[in-house]
């Protein structure tokens, strides 16, 4: 049976890929409560291998840091990641040149503006831009608890031992399935 969550990222009409081992559904869950400088989100990779069906999620954050809230890289405000499925954008290569990550390497996202420069994030709908902004997938520190400078935009594991299974996980699918992979964005869902 397929997990609850593939069927509430179904019905928001998003693909949801069931086909074979390893072919993976990577999926953001925002918190209905924004905190920008908490970890109070989740990533989850549901997929099937030999034994059926399984899901893996970490505590993260899909929302830029405090910092960035208050110091915008870009005049126009920092970027927030818009809900959503983006297909195929994101490869594995080098995040800032350090360490592989899930970057966006294949296509383009869409994210809000935000320029308040509060502790409030701002996801105004008439905000939104859509391009390549650099909004990867990766890690902050060993066991972060604070997003602070981690996360400018990004979607960001808090803990880099949870990170590391991750990438693991992505690494086998890229053996079956190629080198892109695709990413949905969900606020969080009432279960």
């Amino acid at each position: 049976m397929r997990p609850v969550l593939l069927d509430v990222v179904a019905s928001l009409g998003h693909a949801v890929f069931e086909r074979g081992e390893y072919n993976l559904n990577i999926i953001g869950i925002r918190s209905t409560v924004h905190h920008p400088n908490q970890f109070d989100d989740r990533i989850c990779v549901v997929y099937k291998d030999e034994h059926g069906w399984i899901t893996r999620t970490w505590q993260a954050t899909c929302d830029p840091g405090q910092y960035w809230l208050n110091h915008p890289m870009k005049v126009t405000g920092t970027a927030i990641l818009v809900p959503g499925q983006y297909r195929g954008v994101y490869k594995i290569s080098k995040h800032r040149g350090a360490y592989d990550a899930l970057c966006q390497r294949g296509g383009r996202v869409k994210i809000y503006r935000d320029n308040t420069k509060d502790e409030i994030l701002d996801m105004d709908p008439e905000s939104v831009t859509e391009g390549y902004y650099g909004i990867n997938i990766h890690k902050a520190g060993t066991e972060s608890t604070e997003v602070g400078k981690w996360s400018a935009g990004c979607q960001v594991f808090a803990n880099s031992s949870d990170f590391k299974e991750f990438m693991a996980i992505c690494y086998e699918a890229e053996t079956k399935w190629g080198e892109t992979f695709s990413y949905t964005l969900i606020d969080e869902p009432e279960l």
